[in-house]
């Protein structure tokens, strides 16, 4: 891949790009399917990423007709990678044989390694027979939503599909990688104004917070919504707060530290709650939630904001739901994805049925709205929320970091990219949007 880095370094056009030859093999990194017992008998706060993600040479894999492969430059850690290198909720191996069994291209991801990432910065390098709209090296971000347009549920919205998958956690050569596969309708331009690393850790994250938020799929946010964010530094609530800011919302900003209530404050959020600080205690034992913490929590959101919130963002799932039902307003959405602190959640029904609420279930999002997310980046709209970056042999390290809770915002990781700030082809942009906010997160982050 040196000689494809080269190439991107200097500018090469397209057509010597493409006539560079493709390498046998490439550096990813992998969890291993002979290893998915690893961890037996162990909690989930024990397991380790950097016992089981390893780096080393993969072969690189045919290219169907409707697939571009790309160099990848940079991505990023996700949940769903910690969650493949746990093991947990179960081992990813299984995704990987159902898609083995759908067809002769599907085959090719049921291997004895399954390579992790589900975002990714870098550079076209091939395009199958059938793509149209990308040719080698067009610069491109990658968003996860993995679907083909063969089922008539894929259409419409095609996040609702029978085989819609997520790039990187239910297929193979995901995006922590040198080189990548992806389907051309996974591509998106990348924003010119950001390096390969900043460009890389926006398209989950900031997606599936458009989706949830502003899409007439999601909560549909109206101006003057008052919206609570948990986790409001982090990978998907840094997004929210941004959306909410823009869309003439007012956020409240659930956090965990003062350092990261300072950093919602310098990013506009007015109304943060450290809930450290406040000191919530939503579960009384391991069965039984206290609707008096509760009570509470919604009489700190009124002194804040002056009303209940018409909106919840929620995604932590088992701690938080039941509070999260009670603090929305009558007639209030909470809106749902993902579940960080446990997938059996539980709540009071009278306070969702008696007041009219409603619970409403988001995963990622359609190519149109992350089409559209990434283009608020682009045009300097939507910061990214890159906090720490690491080389892709400590990628255990940065997925340790983000198992542990111990980051704000997103963890980025260089591939092929030698260095940081590379690949900033719009540097007049870069300063009309200000060095000091595209960077608010790092900042933060050091």
């Amino acid at each position: 891949m040196h000689e494809f880095l080269t190439a991107i370094q200097s500018g090469a056009p397209g057509d010597e790009i493409a006539a560079i030859p493709l390498p046998d093999t490439y550096r990813a990194a992998f969890v291993s399917r002979d290893e998915v017992d690893m961890f037996d008998g162990l909690a989930s706060e024990d397991k380790d990423p950097r016992k089981s993600l390893h780096v080393g040479d993969v072969a690189v894999p045919e290219l169907a007709p409707d697939e571009a492969s790309i160099a990848v430059m940079a991505s990023s850690i996700n949940f769903n990678t910690v969650w493949t290198s746990i093991f947990e909720p179960l081992p990813t191996f299984g995704f990987l044989d159902r898609l083995g069994k759908e067809s002769t291209w599907g085959s090719r991801h049921a291997l004895p390694y399954h390579v992790v990432g589900s975002d990714a910065s870098g550079v076209v390098l091939r395009t199958g027979s059938a793509v149209r709209n990308w040719k080698p090296g067009d610069r491109v971000t990658v968003h996860c939503n993995y679907v083909d347009d063969q089922s008539p549920s894929s259409h419409d919205d095609s996040i609702l599909a029978d085989n819609q998958r997520i790039w990187g956690f239910e297929t193979n050569f995901g995006g922590l990688a040198d080189l990548a596969v992806v389907k051309a309708n996974q591509l998106m331009p990348k924003p010119r104004h950001l390096s390969w690393e900043e460009a890389a850790v926006n398209a989950l994250c900031n997606s599936t917070s458009y989706r949830m938020l502003v899409s007439k799929n999601g909560a549909a946010m109206q101006q003057g919504d008052r919206v609570l964010v948990w986790g409001a530094s982090g990978g998907l609530g840094a997004y929210a707060v941004q959306y909410v800011l823009n869309g003439g919302g007012i956020p409240v900003g659930v956090v965990s530290s003062p350092g990261k209530a300072e950093l919602l404050h310098d990013l506009g959020v007015e109304a943060v709650i450290d809930r450290k600080e406040a000191g919530y205690k939503f579960w009384k034992d391991e069965h039984t939630q206290d609707e008096s913490e509760w009570r509470r929590l919604g009489k700190d959101i009124r002194k804040l904001v002056g009303d209940d919130v018409d909106i919840v963002f929620e995604h932590p799932g088992r701690q938080t739901m039941g509070a999260s039902v009670f603090a929305a307003k009558r007639g209030g959405v909470i809106m749902t994805c993902a579940a960080t602190s446990g997938y059996m959640i539980e709540y009071d029904n009278r306070h969702l049925w008696m007041k009219l609420k409603t619970i409403k279930g988001s995963h990622f999002a359609n190519y149109r709205e992350a089409w559209d997310a990434n283009q608020l980046v682009c045009e300097g709209k939507i910061l990214p929320a890159l906090s720490a970056v690491h080389t892709l042999e400590h990628v255990g390290d940065a997925a340790y970091q983000v198992h542990k809770n111990l980051h704000e915002g997103k963890i980025g990781v260089l591939c092929l990219a030698p260095e940081e700030g590379l690949g900033i082809d719009d540097p007049e942009l870069r300063a009309q949007v200000g060095e000091d906010r595209i960077t608010l997160f790092r900042r933060h982050g050091a």
